[in-house]
């Protein structure tokens, strides 16, 4: 049950529904079914480690270790 953004072509509006299965889909303003699936990405927020594979060491250079991270 992911939730999809959509824009309107008849009245311009951006909004977000929660959509089951293959239901039909309506601009919640002015009720057009005249709408434009958005792409989307996904936000992360308070990751305070690394993602797997994504460690480079240090961050203040390129080496993998020196002495401003140890």
């Amino acid at each position: 049950m992911p939730i999809y953004e959509y824009s309107c072509n008849n009245c311009g509006k951006e909004f977000e529904l929660l959509v089951f299965g293959s239901s039909a889909v309506s601009c919640p303003h002015c009720e057009n079914s005249d709408i434009t699936k958005k792409m989307s990405t996904f936000g992360m927020s308070g990751v305070d480690k690394p993602f797997a594979g994504t460690d480079t060491g240090c961050t203040s250079c390129s080496k993998t270790s020196c002495s401003s991270c140890n």
